[in-house]
């Protein structure tokens, strides 16, 4: 009898194991929308000492298909600091079936730096998991051990769009004398439950629904739900120190990390003194060496605190002519040093969406590193990752957000240059002529400078002719049977201007009607962007980064043709930007199409949206204007 209760309990408990696991146990509303669906997250940190941290994780995920696989996250990062006690992975069928363990061993194990003989401790250990079949549930967990207390790791239920939680939990305890913090962010939406008992601070969250990316909201990070933690007496890379703000922290930054390094070779020392030797102006000598930089160097990707803190030693990245952000910073750092010009090492996340350090909380922040160099009330940044930037020239990767800049007397916050929309320009200036038998030739130089410059900097770096007029093809995709000729893009590094200088031809442009053609009179430059119509839109949306377009285009019309209907003047006018389009007759068989078109950055709220939606569907409209020409009675 009590073998047969204990037989029963055992399927009963196997049973329940196997659905807990099961994909198919998933609800319906979570699995709306959902590549992936988190069934139990649980992280615990412990905070041992100024000196260390342990954290666990176990993550227990069902996978739906292969956009999924990135939400597993199974990789731990390890090096002098940092060690992985333990680390594995269970698979699960979609019935909860164990269909492989994966162990230590198992896992991949490589330099962050593989393939270069880059000298670096940090290595990665990570899971390379090919699934034979979806949905799929992966049970991972970790164990890792850090002496890195300056950055206590975050705590972010939910990372990434088309992800769905069931069930998040997050345990801190921490030692008060060590000063702890914490600072949440963007919780007031969701269910999230707090518990503080002594020296642990607790949360947990379930049914967080599938997030899907709608155009023009602001980045994911900054409506998601977060908690961030930090301590003011901390270790790093073996260094004590303390955070009560981020003056005191970057005393200890620049003091430990950055500044007991400064050897390079006597030839390179000898170089950059004879290459700057008649030079005065500070921005001029910095000019010199960021070009020196770019020539001697090339760029090796490992992500701040992923490499370690310190930056590899200066007379490394002389020697081997290669390093990553913190370390080619830090050596154009030194090398304008050498010839009297001060810069700073400044951390900042790098993205083209932007995201800013938190200026009132000293925490794990920040990504990549660039450098500062002010000069007469104005900060140059310095992206020394580019072997093709233009000198102080980020673009939309360092723009307009707060970083930390690392100075002897401490760290301080600033805000990078951003551009305004009269500083992102496109001029185009072009002329085209419309032949009896439909036919258009003409030509055209577009001159852009800001973030649009940036957007077309890669066609400089083309050098495959047929992807270039692919291109081109496609930017003029209404142009029909177009033919590119005398194709030059000159790059003004000095300027920070694209200029393009094209001419194109298009057989049978114009559409025929009885005795009359009509045809688009724009042809160079029309906005066909209209944003996505959203029944119900959930976030409120940005406008990043802004622009201005300047168009001035001749039309030559045959001669056997006089004009029937010409668009009237377009103007229109929004918080949003200005938009005017006018065709003049010149001529009898000749016309000057003026457009402008202002799009200027901001937030607003989700009401607005479709306000916005309308106006850019209004321009697109008016940018595919006709003229209508009928042939002329002889």
């Amino acid at each position: 009898m009590k073998l047969n209760i204990l037989l029963f309990l055992l399927i009963i408990t196997t049973t329940f194991s196997q659905n807990d696991l099961s994909s198919l146990t998933v609800s319906k509303e979570l699995k709306e929308k959902a590549n992936s669906v988190v069934r139990h997250q649980n992280i615990e940190i412990v905070v041992n000492s100024q000196k260390s941290y342990r954290i666990k994780k176990k993550k227990i995920i069902s996978v739906f298909n292969e956009y999924g696989l990135k939400n597993i996250d199974a990789k731990e990062y390890y090096s002098n600091s940092e060690s992985v006690n333990s680390i594995q992975a269970i698979i699960y069928d979609l019935t909860g079936k164990e269909i492989k363990k994966i162990r230590r061993k198992d896992f991949k194990d490589q330099s962050v730096a593989d393939g270069f003989s880059i000298l670096t401790d940090g290595r990665v250990v990570y899971l390379d998991y090919t699934p034979t079949q979806y949905p799929f549930t992966i049970v991972y967990e970790s164990d890792v051990t850090s002496s890195n207390t300056a950055f206590i790791p975050s705590w972010y239920p939910i990372d990434d769009y088309y992800e769905a939680v069931e069930k998040s939990e997050f345990k801190i305890t921490y030692i008060p004398e060590l000063g702890f913090k914490y600072k949440e962010l963007n919780l007031g939406s969701y269910n999230v439950e707090k518990s503080e008992e002594g020296n642990t601070l607790s949360y947990v969250v379930e049914n967080i629904m599938a997030e899907k990316p709608e155009d023009y909201s602001p980045s994911f990070d900054e409506f998601m739900p977060k908690v961030l933690f930090s301590l003011e007496k901390f270790s790093l890379e073996g260094v004590e120190g303390s955070a009560k703000s981020w003056e005191e922290f970057g005393k200890i930054w620049y003091k430990e990390l950055v500044n007991d390094d400064t050897e390079i070779k006597p030839e390179t020392l000898a170089e950059i003194k004879s290459l700057t030797q008649d030079v005065e102006n500070p921005i001029e000598k910095a000019k010199i060496i960021y070009k020196y930089v770019q020539n001697k160097t090339r760029y090796v990707s490992i992500q701040l605190g992923i490499g370690g803190w310190k930056p590899m030693s200066v007379k490394d990245v002389d020697k081997l002519g290669y390093g990553d952000c913190k370390a080619l910073s830090n050596y154009t750092r030194i090398l304008l040093e050498k010839v009297d010009v001060k810069a700073f090492y400044t951390v900042i996340y790098g993205d083209s969406d932007k995201k800013n350090f938190d200026k009132d909380f000293v925490s794990k922040q920040g990504n990549h590193v660039i450098l500062t160099l002010p000069y007469e009330n104005k900060n140059y940044f310095l992206e020394c990752t580019s072997q093709t930037n233009p000198f102080a020239f980020g673009g939309d990767f360092t723009d307009d957000r707060y970083a930390l800049m690392i100075k002897p007397e401490g760290g301080f916050i600033l805000k990078t240059n951003g551009f305004k929309a009269i500083d992102s320009y496109q001029n185009t200036i072009g002329n085209y002529i419309v032949k009896d038998n439909g036919d258009l030739v003409g030509s055209v130089e577009i001159k852009s400078g800001g973030i649009q410059y940036d957007n077309k900097a890669f066609l400089t770096r083309m050098d495959n002719n047929d992807k270039l007029l692919k291109h081109y093809k496609e930017r003029f995709s209404w142009i029909n049977s177009l033919e590119i000729s005398n194709l030059k893009i000159e790059n003004d590094q000095e300027k920070i201007e694209l200029i393009e200088k094209l001419n194109i031809k298009s057989n049978k442009y114009v559409t025929t009607a009885g005795n009359s053609i009509f045809f688009p009179v724009n042809v160079f430059n029309r906005s066909t962007n209209i944003p996505k119509k959203y029944r119900d839109r959930k976030n409120a949306f940005q406008i990043s980064r802004g622009f201005h377009d300047n168009d001035v285009v001749d039309v030559v019309l045959p001669d056997t043709y006089e004009i029937e209907f010409l668009p009237e003047v377009m103007k229109i006018e929004s918080k949003f930007g200005d938009y005017s389009l006018e065709i003049e007759k010149t001529e009898t068989n000749k016309l000057k199409l003026k457009r402008r078109l202002t799009i200027n950055s901001g937030n607003y709220s989700k009401e607005e949206y479709e306000e916005y939606r309308i106006f850019r569907e209004k321009i697109a409209k008016n940018d595919n204007s006709k003229i209508v020409l009928t042939q002329k009675k002889i």
